[in-house]
């Protein structure tokens, strides 16, 4: 699907940028052209069929794993729950996942040019990087957790939630930098590996602790959710240090050419500064979002309690739902980010564009595909699984976006493969914005509906936008073709 026979290297391009390397790629390209493709095509496509069953597998038992949260701990806990999963994703965007993503981009451009060594030390400078930065982030939530809950959050309950939250910061780093390394290497068994484990920890822990808080005769909380993902991701970190030990370990790096730290660590921060302001403004934007949602559903006439029920049954149940088949999607464009900056380092444009091609059009086709069945069986889904009519409803009017949501999620991962993580920025703060306008002035006047037409037209104007700026790419290298 993504190679084919016209997937070699400019050698043109890497004449005036890499003499040294010329050697090296054309060796590679001369003998054994067609097997080294063949070959390139089967380990991607292993790879996303590895991350897709993985990714299901995961959905399915967190989708279940909501379910039991829903019954044990009711709509409003899982509201509360839902409530401090942005301010999660912005101290993991002020610490660790920009240079997570950098780090894939670096890490496959560098194999790429057959620089194996600079690709190790690119690992090791990251990870050293994202803990000391998730380890300042989590400290400080975990000291100021009571002026987040009850300042920012507007819910003091949560403040017990996010000490466990910032506790989970620091090993999280761990195990996603070693993923975007395999991730860079084409080598997804890894994180899949990680990626079930942690799902299987998170939910094992979570029913133990739900036993025990049921055995002392205590009120069962969220405390038993965020007590059960600190414990996935102490195994996560775990068993990704074990994996990436036992691979340096059998393979170590043999190369004798010296390696310049400091010209490392600067494209290192180079690639992860745009992509980090990016995370961090868009986690901004969506926690002033998620903060927002509940307050206007009260302006609207309801009580508090049942804001944060309407709140916890889009965010816990009628949203996850949706994502569900996004599976694929998100599989592919995991592996897809680092395959690009491959291509993009050895200049191959035509390729790229073949790519962004066939991708944009099976995206759509799903997410229609999909839609159509979230339309039809959006009310039944809704009373079958979590025994509320109102979650089919959300359902049924969040199938209207389907298209759009996984068509977005590779045109973004493609435009960050070619380097221009800005461009995301734009895009993405236009969509949310238009979201926070619905919260603000549509919610208060038409209720919850209101916000499902914010988010409608904001994943239209953001694939739009992601569009014409993957024109404007291809314009510039000389192919006018989208």
């Amino acid at each position: 699907l993504f190679f084919n026979s016209q997937c070699f290297p400019r050698i043109s391009c890497l004449l005036y940028q890499k003499p040294m390397v010329l050697s090296r790629l054309t060796s590679s390209y001369t003998d054994k052209k067609g097997s080294r493709l063949s070959m390139s095509k089967k380990v991607f496509l292993k790879g996303i069929l590895i991350l897709a069953c993985t990714g299901l597998v995961s959905r399915i038992a967190g989708f279940f794993y909501r379910i039991f949260l829903s019954h044990a701990i009711g709509a409003e806990g899982l509201g509360l729950y839902q409530l401090i999963l942005p301010l999660q994703g912005l101290m993991a965007a002020l610490s660790y996942t920009g240079i997570q993503s950098a780090l894939s981009r670096l890490i496959a451009s560098r194999l790429a040019l057959q620089e194996k060594k600079e690709a190790y030390f690119s690992l090791v400078t990251g990870i050293f990087a994202a803990v000391f930065f998730s380890a300042v982030t989590g400290f400080l939530l975990f000291r100021h957790a009571d002026f987040f809950a009850s300042t920012i959050l507007k819910a003091p309950g949560t403040s017990d939630l996010l000490r466990l939250t910032a506790a989970s910061i620091p090993l999280c780093a761990i195990h996603s930098c070693i993923d975007s390394y395999y991730y860079a290497r084409k080598k997804a068994s890894v994180p899949a590996a990680v990626q079930l484990s942690e799902q299987a920890v998170r939910i094992g822990a979570t029913y133990i602790l739900y036993l025990i808080f049921l055995s002392e005769g205590r009120p069962v909380t969220a405390m038993i959710a965020a007590g059960g993902s600190l414990a996935g991701e102490a195994a996560a970190s775990l068993i990704s240090l074990l994996m990436v030990s036992f691979h340096f370990g059998n393979h170590p790096v043999k190369e004798k050419t010296s390696v310049k730290i400091f010209p490392l660590i600067k494209d290192l921060f180079t690639l992860s500064f745009p992509i980090s302001l990016n995370r961090i403004l868009l986690t901004l934007l969506g926690s002033i979002e998620a903060v927002l949602i509940p307050q206007m559903l009260i302006r609207c006439g309801m009580t508090s309690s049942e804001a944060l029920k309407i709140y916890g049954i889009f965010t816990g149940m009628a949203l996850p739902l949706l994502l569900f088949p996004s599976t694929l999607t998100t599989s592919a464009a995991v592996m897809l980010m680092p395959s690009v900056a491959r291509m993009d380092a050895l200049g191959d444009q035509k390729q790229i564009r073949h790519v962004t091609d066939q991708t944009f059009f099976l995206c759509i086709f799903l997410g229609f595909l999909c839609g159509s069945g979230f339309f039809l069986f959006g009310p039944f889904l809704g009373t079958l699984l979590f025994h509320s009519k109102t979650a089919g409803t959300y359902i049924r009017y969040l199938s209207f976006i389907c298209p759009f949501l996984y068509t977005n999620t590779m045109l973004a991962s493609i435009l960050q493969g070619l380097g221009r993580p800005g461009r995301c920025l734009i895009h993405s703060a236009a969509g949310i914005l238009i979201r926070i306008f619905s919260v603000v002035f549509m919610i208060p006047a038409i209720g919850i509906r209101g916000y499902f037409y914010g988010i409608f037209l904001g994943e239209l104007l953001l694939s739009l936008l992601h569009v014409k700026a993957l024109k404007f790419s291809y314009r510039q290298a000389g192919d006018n073709r989208l």
